[in-house]
């Protein structure tokens, strides 16, 4: 899945916790998958930062990417 489905369907299941009639073990099902959803979502972000942290300054005055390991 990709950082923007997780964020998606992250929005989605807060709209879901927000009803006040959503049985219990839906609740905690849906939490569940939030909390597992929102870390994938934080790696993918985490890599991404470390990408550009290797954005290096070429002596003529441009970028380039350097390779990233993961």
């Amino acid at each position: 899945m990709s950082y923007e489905s997780d964020l998606a369907r992250i929005e989605t299941i807060v709209g879901e916790l927000e009803r006040s009639e959503i049985p219990l073990d839906d609740a905690l099902r849906l939490f569940e998958e939030g909390i597992e959803r929102l870390r994938t979502a934080q790696g993918a972000l985490m890599q991404a930062e470390a990408r550009v942290r290797k954005l290096i300054e070429d002596s003529d005055g441009g970028f380039s990417l350097a390779d990233f390991e993961s």
